[in-house]
């Protein structure tokens, strides 16, 4: 599903990614794990297209990223891998002027061209899916942190991607939340959602199938938990 290889990324002469390579089966879950400025969220942004990189290739599925791609001349490109790729921030990223279900459906209807009503019942199934079927109306400063993220996954997974990438999706929330968010998440990883989470948690990190370890852009380790 995703092959990462040799990529390597330097920022104001600085390497942030250093030759790393791995891959990602369809239904496995991989988690990167590293101390803080290792490059992992850079990994992921790249994986995705939302960074370039210096030398290399990414391959999703059928999509191929080289590097230091051209926006303008590869946005066909750009938009393949991102409608195959969900994307869930640490800081939940919400558009503060939507409701809840607004956030969930923007996408659905502009992108992949769907129905209000087809995506309105596509939103509602998955707000319920990460139990927030009650805010529906809700706009995102009366949610929680928790719930906040929550959405942002509903509204990832509301584009039916092949891969989910996470990066520190409970950093910034209080212990009982970020419970809640890694429950959405491993009820994911049952039902064989392809996966690949940046994390600081032990607990999570146990119950992948892959942990990949970063450190100062290298990738040092791979293997089971």
């Amino acid at each position: 599903m995703i092959a990462v290889r040799e990529v390597s990324k330097r920022w104001a002469g600085l390497p942030v990614l250093d030759r790393v390579s791995l891959t990602v089966s369809p239904g496995e879950v991989a988690a990167i794990v590293g101390p803080s400025g290792s490059g992992k969220s850079t990994l992921l942004r790249c994986i995705n297209g939302l960074e370039g990189f210096d030398s290399g290739e990414v391959e999703v599925g059928a999509c191929r990223l080289t590097p230091r791609l051209d926006v303008r001349r590869e946005a066909r490109l750009l938009q393949n891998v991102r409608r195959r790729v969900g994307f869930v921030f640490q800081q939940f990223n919400l558009f503060p002027h939507l409701s809840v279900l607004g956030n969930v459906v923007e996408a659905p209807i502009h992108v992949l061209g769907l129905k209000r009503e087809e995506a309105v019942a596509r939103a509602s199934r998955l707000l319920d899916r990460v139990g927030l079927r009650h805010k529906l109306d809700a706009w995102p400063r009366q949610l929680s942190g928790g719930e906040q993220q929550r959405a942002a996954i509903a509204r990832a997974l509301a584009m039916e991607p092949e891969v989910m990438l996470f990066d520190e999706p409970t950093s910034a929330l209080d212990p009982q939340m970020a419970a809640e968010v890694m429950a959405v998440i491993q009820d994911l990883a049952k039902e064989g959602q392809t996966m690949v989470v940046v994390t600081h948690s032990t607990e999570f990190t146990r119950r992948a199938h892959t942990v990949h370890v970063l450190e100062r852009g290298k990738l040092v380790s791979s293997g089971p938990p």
